[in-house]
């Protein structure tokens, strides 16, 4: 069982407190780049115009002292309007400059923002292999929260190391154990359900999609906060490995398939983000996990179950087996009629095709909310674009034989047809919120490393924070 409190993939000291003593980097863009040369010695600014560094986002430059040795950096954030310039572009001077300690000089927009891109870049997964050297560490400007930003950050780093563990270390009852060793690190206990335990406990879809799998299926929850606070429920899916079951996938499908729990990755790093800045909420946190394998007790298209909800549902096709997880799990979380109820999915191949990887789309019907979190997540570096719960597409969810199949009967909309098929799921909540991530940056950016990812998390965060902390 992996001991998730030793994982060190995030340094806590990437961010130290600020010291004049730490080499400087010189902040500048193309229009300021005169003025940053005349604020460095001849020998250096000689250096700096001979490299050819122009202040575009992103460029970096390690420029020596009087005595060889790097004595300073130049550091582009390019023009206003670069599409160059993002939020975490200060990720790049994590694996841009030599180790040693070093502070920001000149115009920064944002202090934590470029603090937290740092921390973000400094991440390494070095659970299977020797660590490499020593990175650099940011002292960062008096005015930022230094505890808040590596909170974020290393609650980031969580999800990023279970979406990277392969799944033979990391299968169902190991994803519990994480949600288990969060639930502690509030001070809670957390419930769960295992195996054929599952169908008494009225989770009859999880139970379907887990077992034909020899690792059981679980639900495990916890719940945190002042009951008397506004009740936020989180939901993510937790498919530790997806074959495909019986309609199993090529191996070019499977590649990936460790990541097909990255849902629940990004819940728990939302939690634990709510949890240590202590937000005024009632959190509840539902993790159904499953591993989506091929026996003889493997679930089969065409089956049909009884959902929580007391819905009978046709299986359309067993590589669909995320939405049916949630289904039981939305359902649980609906009784309680919620304010608010989140779930992050790597539900839809549709949704990459759509928007690419680094753009998650997201569903909910509360268009204040849509237009809060749209424009926050873009603003913070987590970007997210609302599609629609378009209702014209929900007769393709009909079955001949049950109250609904779980996938569609046409080749379009795939992800805006598994949000509907979730939505029949939720009815008392005053408020749900469906996020299908793809939980994998494919090439590494600024503060976003190549593999596992986090995505929707902080964008999230920052919305449950503005609304319920001011």
């Amino acid at each position: 069982m992996p001991d998730f409190a030793k994982f060190d993939s995030l340094k806590p000291d990437v961010l130290k407190p600020f010291s004049a003593e730490a080499r400087p980097v010189h902040v500048t863009t193309p229009a300021t780049f005169g003025a940053t040369l005349a604020a460095l010695s001849p020998a250096q600014a000689a250096f700096a115009r001979a490299s050819g560094f122009d202040g575009k986002a992103g460029a970096t430059l390690a420029v020596p002292g009087s005595d060889g040795d790097i004595g300073t950096a130049l550091f582009g954030l390019g023009a206003a309007g670069d599409a160059g310039r993002v939020p975490l572009l200060f990720g790049k001077l994590a694996t841009a400059l030599p180790a040693g300690d070093w502070r920001l000089e000149g115009a920064v927009d944002d202090p934590s923002l470029a603090a937290l891109g740092f921390a973000l870049g400094s991440y390494r997964f070095n659970r299977y292999r020797a660590a490499g050297k020593d990175g650099p560490s940011l002292c960062v400007d008096p005015s930022v929260d230094r505890a808040s930003v590596m909170s974020e950050a290393l609650a980031v780093a969580l999800g990023r190391d279970l979406v990277n563990m392969p799944a033979n270390d990391l299968g169902p009852a190991e994803i519990a154990e994480a949600v288990r060793a969060e639930a502690a690190r509030a001070g809670v206990p957390a419930a769960e359900h295992v195996g054929d335990e599952l169908r008494a406990a009225g989770f009859p879809l999880v139970h379907a999609v887990g077992k034909g799998s020899d690792r059981a299926p679980r639900l495990i929850h916890f719940a945190w906060g002042d009951p008397t606070h506004p009740k936020v429920t989180l939901i993510g899916k937790g498919v530790a490995y997806d074959t495909g079951g019986l309609d199993i996938k090529p191996s070019s499908g499977m590649a990936l398939m460790k990541k097909d729990m990255g849902g629940a990755a990004a819940i728990l790093a939302l939690a634990r983000m709510v949890i240590d800045a202590k937000l005024p909420v009632r959190l509840r946190v539902i993790i159904p996990t499953v591993e989506n394998s091929i026996s003889g007790r493997s679930f089969r298209t065409g089956d049909v179950y009884a959902s929580r909800k007391g819905m009978t549902v046709e299986i359309g096709n067993t590589d669909a087996e995320g939405r049916l997880i949630l289904a039981d799990a939305l359902t649980f979380a609906d009784e309680e009629e919620p304010e608010l109820i989140v779930d992050m999915a790597t539900l839809t191949g549709a949704a990459r095709v759509a928007l690419g990887p680094e753009l998650p789309p997201f569903y909910t019907d509360d268009d204040a909310l849509a237009a809060e979190l749209q424009t926050l997540s873009h603003a913070i570096g987590d970007p997210l674009w609302r599609l629609p719960l378009w209702p014209a597409y929900a007769g393709w969810l009909d079955s001949k034989i049950a109250d609904t199949n779980h996938i569609s009967s046409a080749p379009f909309a795939g992800s805006i047809t598994a949000a509907l098929f979730l939505k029949k799921f939720v009815e008392r909540a005053k408020a749900w919120l469906h996020i299908d991530v793809y939980a994998w940056t494919p090439s590494a950016k600024p503060g976003r490393p190549e593999g596992g990812e986090v995505q929707a998390a902080r964008a999230v965060f920052h919305l449950l924070k503005r609304r319920y902390a001011g």
